[in-house]
């Protein structure tokens, strides 16, 4: 049995020169960015590689229109595709380092041949996806309505480069969703069914620092992120590796239908669903894997093991506000057509639940958030 794998070369730099610098950035070289970010870091460089500010070509999670739009001004061959950015910048560059891109629907329909023919090189700007070392890219499929993800070894990256100034113009609010998505990664891959003692060591000290910087947060305010950013840069990091190994469940699985259809940004939509789903888990069964991240939330808030889930909640709250689904435009039709969204389509991440969750588990979940 495989208990872990880790393809990507990790590096870290406090400068933007010494990376461009290191890893000789060049003509041979297209760089998939937003223009907010590469101005001000790598603008005055002169790097000389082709550069496309994926805003230009939509706005908020990557879609297959946006990845068709990007790769009809992709010029030549190029060596290696450098992503700086979110998620979306991520998820895209992924799928550009294959041979074999169009149509984005039939690529993770897996009609086509998956051949990586490009070097990758991510360079993460948010605290959150982790997704610099996870071989899965993740795209709503507009004229489908739908969120899929392609997981597949061709998608790790070569290297994965973590510069901690990059995230420090992100604002707040983003900061907040993009690091509770790293939390959410690391909770959920700790009880899956694949979880590990290797997965494990990951996800329970991005917890603890995930936590940790939370609290510091909390009590000194939104500026206190600032010199904790390359530690949720690292506990995001951790979690990616974690939930790459050992899987997501289904608070990924229940957000994608929101995001999907109202566009709600993935770590916001996968807090509108973590609470209600772990209390669903807790009603059947409090031993085992989820005792142990229980334990390790209580030593982290320093609270006791009953009150461990309770108590995170009222911490997320001073972080970030949730919503409930009425508010993203959610209508109680809506909850049918999730629901059967998530049985029929997402079994890849249900598969990985603490305990087995039905339709009425979902549905009522659901109802609960409404």
């Amino acid at each position: 049995m495989k208990l872990l794998q880790l393809k990507t070369t990790l590096h870290q730099f406090d400068d933007c020169a010494d990376f461009a610098k290191e890893f000789d950035i060049g003509a041979e070289d297209l760089i998939l960015t937003n223009e907010f970010i590469y101005q001000p870091h790598f603008g005055a460089l002169g790097l000389g590689a082709d550069v496309l500010y994926q805003e230009k070509y939509g706005a908020g999670e990557p879609s297959d229109e946006m990845a068709e739009a990007i790769h009809a001004n992709m010029k030549g061959n190029y060596r290696r595709i450098i992503a700086i950015g979110g998620g979306t910048v991520i998820d895209l560059a992924k799928i550009f380092a294959l041979k074999n891109v169009l149509p984005v629907a039939d690529l993770f329909d897996r009609k086509l041949d998956i051949v990586k023919d490009k070097g990758l090189v991510l360079v993460p700007t948010t605290c959150g996806t982790g997704s610099e070392v996870t071989n899965i890219s993740i795209l709503e499929l507009k004229d489908r309505h739908v969120k899929l993800g392609l997981a597949v070894d061709e998608l790790y990256a070569d290297a994965a480069v973590l510069i901690p100034r990059l995230a420090e113009g992100l604002p707040f609010r983003f900061f907040a969703a993009s690091s509770i998505d790293a939390l959410i990664h690391a909770v959920e891959s700790s009880v899956s069914p694949k979880a590990n003692v290797y997965t494990k060591l990951f996800g329970h000290r991005a917890v603890r620092m995930i936590v940790a910087g939370y609290r510091e947060i909390a009590e000194k305010g939104p500026e206190a992120r600032l010199p904790l950013l390359g530690d949720f840069l690292v506990a995001s990091n951790f979690a990616g590796a974690a939930f790459g190994n050992a899987g997501a469940g289904a608070v990924h699985a229940m957000s994608y239908p929101l995001g999907g259809k109202y566009h709600v940004a993935h770590g916001e939509a996968n807090y509108a669903l973590f609470n209600k789903v772990f209390e669903r888990y807790l009603a059947q069964k409090r031993d085992g894997a989820i005792a142990e991240i229980g334990t390790v939330l209580a030593d982290a808030l320093a609270c006791d093991l009953v009150d461990a889930f309770r108590d995170l909640e009222k911490l997320l709250a001073e972080i970030l506000v949730r919503k409930p689904l009425r508010e993203y435009g959610v209508t109680r039709e809506d909850l049918r057509i999730f629901t059967d969204n998530v049985m029929t389509r997402q079994g890849r991440l249900m598969a990985n639940n603490f305990v087995p969750l039905d339709t009425a588990d979902v549905m009522a979940i659901y109802e609960e958030l409404y």
